[in-house]
């Protein structure tokens, strides 16, 4: 898997998803794919999954779609990685714009530090985990891409 981002993609927002069992974490980027902005959570459960992604492509113009692949420290693929995997391929048979499935190791625990420093905490911190972890990973994407 090259994790190197295509520099010759159109104009537009990037979509980056973190997936988990009850929530999908959602982020996307400013129109020059330089910030993440974390937009929310989507809940889990096909078909609605992949119709709630298919309207934020549609509804802010996304050229690319994000999916974070949780491989193991060692580079191991698991039952998590082979789930993104399947949701990657699901996702390309729904929607019109290139899907890639992006390293996302340590996102979860960056974004626990990022909420930790903020002092978000409880409940509060429960909820918006998995949009910052989204954002984790589409801003370490858009970095490379520099």
């Amino acid at each position: 898997m090259d994790d190197t981002p295509d520099r010759a993609e159109p104009a537009g927002r990037i979509l980056a998803l973190d997936l988990g069992a009850a929530r999908i974490g959602v982020a996307v980027s400013d129109p020059e794919g330089k910030l993440a902005l974390p937009l929310g959570t989507i809940r889990t459960g096909a078909p609605q999954d992949l119709t709630a992604v298919a309207a934020l492509v549609s509804e802010h113009g996304v050229v690319r779609v994000l999916v974070g692949n949780p491989i193991g420290l060692a580079g191991t693929e698991g039952a998590a990685s082979h789930h993104a995997a399947a949701f990657a391929d699901a996702l390309r048979s729904f929607l019109s714009v290139p899907v890639e499935l992006v390293d996302e190791r340590l996102s979860t625990i960056e974004a626990e530090r990022r909420l930790s420093e903020a002092g978000v905490r409880g409940r509060r911190r429960r909820d918006v985990v998995d949009r910052v972890a989204a954002a984790v990973i589409l801003q370490s994407y858009l970095d490379r891409a520099g």
